[in-house]
């Protein structure tokens, strides 16, 4: 059974820096068509065109409990009495196709695997897996790709592991999806057109459509408490000066507890700190030169020298999990997954768990500042072809693998075949078999996936918690500049930010201060950083001229 926040953590760690592809622009992709040209640098090349994008066409085959808002989380207090079938029919003619997936686990075996046998049956085609394990498949991408006649002919690349000047090479490999899914024509698959716009932008390149995505939440994280072990009486926070009274509060050396692991991710929420530039008037600003970054800063700086910091978090040691999860520590930052992966570790051994998220406050207690999440951590592509009718039978094949919660088909990607791979329980939730640990892994999901629900009906109260906590927050949620854009910035600028978030930790800390930032930041300037707002400013420039079309 999929866990899909088990894989939104696995997105927290830095995108992976894998082999140059110098080869790969010179190459075709397989289909003799000529290579394409595009400089993956030049800022007119990081318009995504609004036309090419899919029509956003929402599909509902059961209600929810718990309806989103404002594009948060729907959520489903219980399982459906019966599962509605999107597809009487298998929309595909029995072509035989590759894919290429990542996987964090055991890889299944791929001959005699029943799961596979029927995903394959309901989309109407063979395809065959090309599994690799996750951790190292960013440089089994590089190597591949550099060699297009070894490309499978459904590749997922994960948003962390996009290879150098793969903007450049994109268009000589895959297909450009724009003439088959822009605007109306995503029409003819409804479950990818019930997949919301953002998630597609985030799979543009070159201002062209190229992949199929796998959708994010509007939020990815949050700050949860203990609400079973703090003090009676005991007031969340309405405000910064509160919020560090209140973690003052809970710190009892004597007792081995601390009030909480860090919380930098607490703090650039609080004070709305831009996750990378933003607009001030004119100006485009890095967020290392706002205010809102100084204060954040100034604020967690205070909370470490106040002695609210569990001292394993402040050597950056240990399991911050652990140590919320056990107790020594009632505060702690964590990307929404993680609250239902806790529940499941920790219900079991101790039924009175309870960890909640903080209600979102701004800093000085006015209108809370969030920004928008990546809306797809991942996309998948369509490597080119001379065979008629191949890229259409692949999109009827995704339309299956897009079938949303509430569906025959979503059931039998997620859990398998009843009977075979699971079991229903008094409460309709699948119980895998010992045959689903055989042969099932998270495999189509990763080609593409329809919008998320929480379903996780198994933990008492937890669906309305969550999704009741989310809807509260989206209407304090913005579209940061330059979102859901591929842009590839000039690579002598990959490097110089890295010292400022060097420094984050120091200051935190309290081993450098404020006036360090102001000479770290005038480094970054001469050091490249200027260039890169000239760089950001055009694409900001073309952007207006594209929306004034």
């Amino acid at each position: 059974m999929r866990t899909r926040a088990t894989r939104m953590s696995r997105w927290s760690g830095a995108v992976a820096v894998v082999g140059a592809l110098s080869l790969v622009a010179a190459c075709s992709g397989g289909s003799g068509k000529s290579p394409a040209a595009a400089p993956s640098t030049k800022p007119a090349d990081q318009i995504a065109k609004a036309t090419n994008l899919p029509a956003y066409v929402p599909v509902q085959y059961v209600e929810p409990d718990f309806p989103g808002v404002a594009g948060s989380t729907a959520g489903f207090s219980k399982v459906p009495e019966t599962f509605v079938t999107a597809f009487p029919e298998p929309p595909g003619k029995g072509g035989s196709y590759t894919a290429m997936t990542p996987l964090w686990g055991t890889i299944p075996p791929t001959k005699g695997n029943k799961y596979f046998e029927a995903v394959n049956a309901a989309m109407g085609i063979d395809l065959t897996f090309q599994i690799s394990d996750g951790n190292t498949y960013g440089d089994k991408l590089a190597a591949v790709l550099a060699s297009p006649k070894d490309v499978a002919d459904w590749v997922t690349i994960p948003g962390w592991n996009i290879p150098p000047r793969f903007g450049q090479a994109v268009g000589t490999i895959f297909t450009d999806l724009t003439p088959y899914l822009a605007g109306d024509k995503v029409k003819a698959y409804p479950n990818l057109a019930n997949i919301p716009t953002d998630a597609w932008r985030a799979c543009m390149w070159n201002g062209k459509l190229y992949g199929l995505p796998f959708p994010g939440e509007l939020i990815n994280d949050a700050t949860f408490y203990r609400a079973d072990l703090l003090p009676e009486g005991t007031e969340l926070p309405t405000d910064a000066d509160s919020y560090l009274t209140f973690l003052d509060s809970l710190t009892d050396k004597d007792a081995n507890r601390w009030a909480a692991n860090d919380l930098w991710i607490t703090a650039t929420q609080l004070f709305g700190v831009a996750p990378k530039w933003k607009l001030e008037g004119d100006k485009l600003v890095h967020r290392v030169e706002t205010q809102e970054y100084r204060d954040a800063l100034e604020w967690i700086a205070k909370v470490y020298a106040q002695g609210s910091i569990h001292p394993d978090a402040v050597a950056s040691t240990g399991d911050g999990k652990e140590r919320f999860e056990s107790g020594q520590v009632l505060v702690t930052s964590d990307g929404l997954g993680g609250w239902h992966e806790a529940l499941g570790r920790q219900l079991p051994v101790n039924p009175d768990y309870d960890q909640q998220p903080m209600p979102v406050i701004a800093a000085d207690g006015g209108t809370p500042t969030l920004f928008k999440a990546g809306a797809a951590g991942m996309c998948s592509y369509l490597k080119q072809t001379d065979k008629p009718g191949a890229i259409e039978e692949l999109l009827s094949a995704a339309d299956v693998l897009a079938s949303p919660y509430g569906t025959e088909e979503f059931q039998l990607i997620n859990h398998g075949v009843e009977g075979v791979h699971y079991t229903l329980d008094e409460n309709r939730l699948p119980v895998p078999t010992d045959e689903a640990a055989k042969e099932m892994q998270p495999t189509y999901i990763f080609l593409v996936d329809p919008p998320i629900v929480n379903a996780k009906v198994q933990y008492p109260g937890y669906v309305e918690d969550y999704t009741s906590w989310m809807a509260e927050a989206a209407p304090a949620v913005q579209e940061p500049l330059f979102y859901g854009m591929q842009i590839t910035e000039p690579a002598q600028y990959a490097s110089i930010g890295k010292p400022i978030e060097d420094l984050e930790k120091d200051i935190a800390r309290g081993r450098k201060t404020l006036a360090d930032l102001d000479a770290a930041i005038e480094t970054w300037r001469k050091s490249g950083g200027d260039e890169l707002r000239a760089f950001y400013q055009e694409i900001l420039e073309l952007q207006k001229v594209e929306a004034g079309k």
